[in-house]
């Protein structure tokens, strides 16, 4: 990790990607950037770990992140990824409580980060952003929720078709077609959705036969969103 010098100018031109921010005055982006540090991980780094004490938010300026734990056991458990334009480690911010979960750099990663009093001060202070931080964080009660349901209900085959169904959902290329570039190794969909790799690919096979998927290349093709989503509702269906 470096830490780095961005110039005011460049600073404001680059915080409009954040997606809280897009709706931002210039005199409120040069707000927000007058407390902003910046900073540069390599893929591999680790920003924040679980149960640190540091309290800033973090903005992704440039690159992908990902939030995970580890159990006790010592298995990888994967929360989410968040590319650019997205925000992390809010809650802490907020309610001062040490980390929830570590977060790791995917890709050479440029973040803006935020001490909390500045964070509070900026959603106290202003109403649109306040509307986006509230929206974002019962959109994640809501995925936390969903999680729960399919963890404590799914069988796994029906977990795995359910996570390639959430990420296809953010990889459309058409209606019912995703691409999923590139693709997620089957020990990452497994560490998902807290089974092991060799249920992953019994799974892909399947679905690969019935012509729910294909791979080309590094790519996965999800060739029929709308039965992938059937077979994930009759699965919730039958509880």
């Amino acid at each position: 990790m470096s830490t780095r010098n961005i110039p005011p100018d460049r600073a404001i031109a680059m915080l409009p990607v954040i997606k809280a921010f897009k709706h931002l005055s210039q005199k409120e982006i040069e707000m927000v950037a007058a407390a902003c540090q910046w900073h540069r991980y390599d893929a591999g780094n680790e920003i924040v770990r679980y149960r640190d004490h540091t309290n800033s938010a973090f903005f992704i300026v440039q690159g992908d992140i990902r939030v995970m734990y580890h159990s006790l056991s010592g298995q990888e458990v994967i929360l989410c990824n968040l590319p650019t334009g997205e925000m992390f480690g809010e809650l802490t911010a907020i309610d001062g409580h040490p980390r929830s979960a570590t977060a790791v750099a995917l890709t050479s990663t440029l973040l803006a980060s935020m001490p909390a009093p500045d964070f509070q001060n900026l959603i106290y202070s202003n109403r649109k952003i306040a509307e986006i931080i509230f929206k974002r964080l019962t959109e994640q009660v809501r995925r936390l929720t969903e999680r729960v349901y399919d963890f404590s209900t799914l069988a796994v085959r029906n977990r795995i078709q359910s996570e390639l169904l959430r990420i296809a959902e953010n990889h459309k290329v058409s209606a019912n077609v995703a691409v999923i570039s590139p693709s997620p190794t089957q020990t990452e969909i497994a560490n998902s959705v807290s089974t092991h790799r060799e249920a992953v690919s019994r799974e892909l096979k399947i679905l690969i036969k019935d012509n729910l998927i294909k791979r080309q290349g590094r790519d996965l093709h999800v060739l029929d969103i709308t039965k992938l989503s059937q077979l994930v509702g009759e699965a919730r269906g039958s509880f």
